[in-house]
């Protein structure tokens, strides 16, 4: 009989990802959550997972041979966390789970970072899969390229999302800490998790215990210009290091290589963009996917798939077949005058970046950027000044104000850099948005929906009332 391992938190990315390897290894899998909702509900269901909601103890009976403990809503006082150390039930975190038991004696590529993990991990697997190499993976959101976000695989290559958010109630260091990669890509290094980090300098600590278990003979992918994580790198690296950017940094460290990946978009195409790996060009990469971001988010995929032995034609070939992630700037609405997006927007550099994609690709449209703020770091007000301006590519804003924010919106709305007003209510939300003039001149209306969370179901919502609008 196969062992009974239940996911406390299992509606997370992260732990709703290590029940379906679970799955796939054969142990008999359930958890359980505060709420379930897609893309998560709907990968569980298919995976053939029992997911319930709530934290009623009852579901821990007869107790489970170990329980997994995810770090999202899980504090002590918590009904279930109670009864399990009450009766010294078997657990552990799921990050811990993950790496001595799915990582242990594989090459782990892991995608750290900031922003851009997400995207990032599903280009490398991607990569990976076309190249033949079948690896295993877990990545933090739904990638369209593959029906599910964690598998297995039966080579040794696996690439992880690797977060820097704390692993549990009872171990406060980083999740990637656990993981132990070969290959480690690190996209960018910014302030972010307020309700964790006290500062810039609490989290530059915790990638710095990450760097320190690299093995001399692995990489480390790490952006030229970003000098948050540059000052991580001074405190000491023992890994070969190639740089992602348009220039050599500043200030090289004893480790680098030398290698400087980087693009040239100087094309006629504006959806198609240069490889460079040293001045010279490897290929050509077209695509649909927006913003300078994502050209990063690429060419660290193609140089962190090359230390795994897959020339770099064989990425880019890859790329040009590279469908996005869910979540992340996906259509889900579009007739002839309006195009509408969901996208998941976790800090303020995440929405200019993404808006500046966005406006580069649609220069004489209309862009309405309707953002809720529900991150902790942002529902904190801790990065205000950040949110004023990020918003700059647009030509107007609305914020929701959802229960958990407790600072004045209004005055953000106030101080914006374009033209910006409150709602409360979805359903005024969407209604604001129906009785929007039409645009003339051929011009389009892109809604960018940008949340972290459900969102108080605003995308069926807007969906259901534009649909009968066009009929």
């Amino acid at each position: 009989m196969s062992k009974h391992l239940y996911f406390l938190g299992i509606g997370g990315t992260l732990m709703g990802s290590l029940a379906q390897l679970a799955k796939q290894m054969g142990f008999e899998v359930s958890g359980s959550d505060g709420a379930i909702y897609p893309p998560m509900s709907d990968q569980l269901s298919r995976a053939d997972i029992r997911a319930f909601e709530g934290f009623d103890p009852a579901q821990l009976e007869p107790p489970p041979d170990q329980i997994i403990v995810g770090n999202a809503g899980l504090p002590r006082g918590n009904a279930a966390i109670e009864y399990i150390l009450e009766r010294n039930l078997s657990y552990t975190s799921g990050a811990e789970w993950l790496g001595n038991t799915v990582l242990r004696n594989r090459w782990v590529l892991a995608v750290a970072g900031t922003h851009g993990k997400t995207t990032t991990a599903s280009m490398l697997a991607w990569i990976l899969d076309q190249a033949g190499l079948n690896p295993g993976y877990l990545i933090g959101g739904a990638p369209n390229n593959f029906e599910q976000s964690a598998r297995i695989g039966d080579s040794p290559f696996f690439v992880v999302e690797a977060d820097e958010y704390d692993t549990s109630y009872f171990d406060r260091r980083a999740k990637f800490v656990h993981y132990r990669p070969r290959t480690l890509i690190v996209n960018n290094l910014e302030y972010d998790h307020a309700d964790i980090f006290p500062d810039i300098a609490a989290i530059q600590a915790q990638f710095h215990l990450l760097l320190r278990t690299v093995p001399a003979g692995g990489l480390v992918l790490a952006p030229s210009d970003d000098e948050a994580f540059n000052d991580v790198l001074h405190q000491g690296c023992w890994s070969e290091i190639a740089r992602v950017g348009d220039k050599a940094p500043r200030k090289p460290v004893e480790q680098d290589s030398g290698d400087l990946w980087s693009t040239n978009q100087s094309l006629a195409d504006p959806e198609a963009f240069e490889v460079l790996l040293n001045g010279a060009g490897q290929g050509i990469i077209k695509w649909t996917l927006k913003g300078a971001h994502n050209r990063s988010n690429a060419i660290n995929a193609i140089a962190a798939a090359r230390h795994a032995g897959v020339p770099t034609n064989v990425s880019i070939e890859a790329l040009n077949k590279f469908s996005g992630v869910k979540r992340r700037m996906e259509v889900i609405f579009e007739d002839p005058s309006t195009v509408i997006y969901d996208d998941f927007a976790h800090h303020p550099t995440a929405i200019r970046t993404t808006l500046q994609g966005l406006r580069d690709n649609a220069s004489a449209d209309e862009i309405v950027a309707i953002i809720e703020p529900r991150t902790h770091t942002m529902s904190l007000g801790t990065l205000q000044a950040d949110l004023t301006t990020c918003c700059a590519a647009a030509d107007r804003v609305i914020w929701f104000r959802g229960r958990n924010i407790k600072w004045d919106v209004q005055q953000l709305a106030s101080d914006c850099v374009v033209d910006a007003n409150v709602e409360d209510s979805t359903d005024k939300l969407v209604e604001h948005l129906l009785q929007l003039p039409k645009l003339e001149g051929g011009r389009r209306r892109h809604l960018v929906i940008m949340s972290n969370g459900a969102f108080d179901n605003i995308y069926s919502k807007i969906i259901a009332g534009f649909t009968a609008l066009g009929q």
